[in-house]
């Protein structure tokens, strides 16, 4: 597995494991054998980088990459993410990231994650009521304390990271990107990662399965799934983007390689400083997501590639309204 550095300090493998939908967000979730299965797959194949949060469950997705992940502590890197007030049912009382809160929470993180630090620590989204430069300073307070190693930010805008930096450097910035989500380049927060030294960890690499092709319009959803609630995946919105799936197919062939797997390899050919968080729940899809970071796309592969895509208007938001809300603060 090749490495990559996130900003100024951290190196991880070229591809990242995102844990999120292995307790849930899609569907019921994966059953505990076949979660374990996977991630102890990944690190043996070599990725080093896990994603988490505590949002994820809530809480039930930290508690798997504690226990799963446990023997394997001093070889992985793991990132996990505050940012919300959650019950101890689960249910949730909007944004929170006041200092207090930040210090209980990541005290309950490491307690879950098995772990004494966190290597990761994001803000998993801007609470518009909590100074960004409280924030950064309280996760600095915690880095000395040895709790945290480095800070990151999640869907926060190009002021916003600026702001934070000058306060704790910011190590990583999560956001949505991929071949149908291109904010990241249209918002400044791509020039801002760039310009500081920040490495970008792309969210949804996949657009949430589709750009796979294992999606079409007739793919039925769970109601519990999150994609069902999201404009982009409508029947219509579905049946228009399907255009971009075939240029992945496209290119696929031309390749020999798979449609995942060129989606993947021109995120990566981006910018070096790039690690994408693919997450799958089966080791076959996974083996798949890792031969994206042998592929080789020429200047020529990525002109073709993203000549056809600027034709293809995608169609419908990526979240909807309420959550689109909560994104570039």
């Amino acid at each position: 597995m090749q490495e990559r550095q996130l900003g100024q300090g951290l190196r991880v493998s070229a591809l990242g494991y995102g844990a999120m939908g292995l307790t849930g967000m899609y569907d019921g979730g994966a059953s505990h054998k076949d979660a374990v299965q996977v991630l102890h797959a990944a690190v043996e194949r070599g990725i080093t980088f896990f994603d988490t949060a505590e949002s994820y469950g809530p809480f039930t997705n930290e508690r798997l990459l504690g226990e799963a992940l446990a023997d394997h502590r001093d070889r992985i890197i793991l990132a996990t993410k505050f940012g919300f007030g959650i019950n101890p049912d689960g249910s949730r009382t909007g944004l929170n990231s006041r200092p207090e809160h930040i210090r209980e929470v990541v005290d309950d993180m490491l307690e879950r994650l098995k772990t004494d630090h966190i290597d990761l620590l994001y803000q998993h989204r801007v609470d518009p009521n909590v100074p960004i430069e409280d924030v950064a300073g309280t996760v600095g307070e915690l880095i000395q304390a040895g709790k945290v190693r480095h800070f990151g930010l999640s869907e926060a805008s190009a002021k916003t990271i600026r702001q934070a930096h000058a306060v704790q450097p910011v190590m990583a910035v999560q956001s949505e990107y991929s071949l149908w989500t291109r904010d990241p380049e249209e918002n400044g927060v791509l020039a801002a990662c760039e310009a500081l030294g920040i490495g970008f960890v792309p969210f949804s690499p996949l657009g949430a399965g589709f750009l796979t092709g294992k999606i079409d319009v007739n793919t039925p959803l769970d109601p519990g799934d999150f994609r069902s609630q999201s404009p982009r995946f409508a029947a219509d919105a579905r049946e228009a983007n399907m255009a971009l799936v075939d240029l992945l197919n496209r290119v696929a062939v031309q390749l020999n390689a798979t449609p995942a797997q060129v989606a993947l390899g021109w995120l990566l050919a981006q910018k070096p400083w790039i690690v994408p968080i693919p997450g799958t729940r089966k080791v076959s899809r996974l083996e798949e997501n890792i031969g994206a970071v042998d592929l080789i796309l020429t200047p020529d592969d990525l002109q073709e590639i993203g000549d056809a895509a600027a034709k293809i208007p995608v169609q419908g938001e990526r979240l909807p309204e309420a959550v689109l809300k909560l994104t570039n603060i």
